[in-house]
């Protein structure tokens, strides 16, 4: 799905919260068509995850999850960034249920069925009043799965826990990420990473990739890979299941 591929971010970034896998896939497409970047979440605990590695502009929130109550995590989302626009989407459109949606902080409310169109539109009413333009998404996130990489601040997480990385390492990380489940020779990575092509660069990536590797990874499946004879990838945990 859109939100978990990895890549540099510098579209409005839209987490979509919902426990049906149908509507997350047509929301998702419809917030990419309409020039956005989706980050779907299955669940409020997920939500909560990726919403703390992604910093999305927006989010498009499901009402009832089957872990958290809809209600709970758009109150923890709104104590993590108070100005964060919510939309919320429910099957339940008693007058009751739209005011506790409203009072927990939600700017919007739609009521299932909707059309993608109308949820889009919602959006960027959301965005313009919170003034979320284009110019001012950070391009320099990347997000591989549970894996964030935030370029400004020069930050690495993996779901969720800060990954201490060296200058070059994060450098490293960096380029893998801008080219997700491609594979890199060992000269196409030290160029760009070390600025040099000398004799013997390749021993030189071989030994440093294993430092980041080991951190990014511990005790998580891995998504460093060693592509014998060619080089190395780096592609989503989800890949390999």
């Amino acid at each position: 799905m859109s939100g978990s591929a990895g890549s540099r971010t510098g579209r409005v970034r839209v987490l979509i919260v919902d426990d049906e896998p149908h509507l997350t896939e047509l929301l998702s497409v419809a917030v990419s068509e309409a020039g956005r970047r989706p980050y779907p979440a299955a669940d409020g605990h997920s939500a909560l995850r990726v919403a703390r590695g992604c910093a999305p502009h927006t989010v498009v929130l499901d009402g009832m999850l089957p872990d958290l109550d809809g209600l709970r995590v758009l109150r923890r989302l709104r104590y993590e960034n108070p100005e964060l626009p919510v939309l919320m989407l429910t099957a339940r459109d008693a007058p009751e249920h739209r005011a506790d949606g409203l009072s927990a902080g939600a700017d919007d409310y739609v009521a299932k069925p909707f059309s993608p169109e109308e949820v889009v539109l919602r959006l960027r009413g959301l965005l313009r009043r919170a003034g979320a333009e284009e110019a001012r998404a950070d391009d320099s996130v990347r997000v591989l799965g549970d894996l964030v990489l935030t370029g400004q601040t020069r930050e690495v997480r993996r779901d969720g826990t800060p990954v201490q990385l060296t200058g070059k390492e994060f450098d490293l990380l960096g380029l893998l990420l801008d080219h997700p489940r491609q594979v890199l020779s060992k000269a196409q990575i030290l160029d760009p990473v070390w600025s040099s092509s000398f004799d013997g660069g390749g021993n030189l990536v071989e030994a440093y990739i294993s430092s980041p590797r080991r951190k990014i990874d511990k005790g998580r499946a891995p998504v460093i890979h060693t592509v014998r004879g060619l080089g190395y990838a780096i592609r989503p945990a989800e890949d390999g299941r």
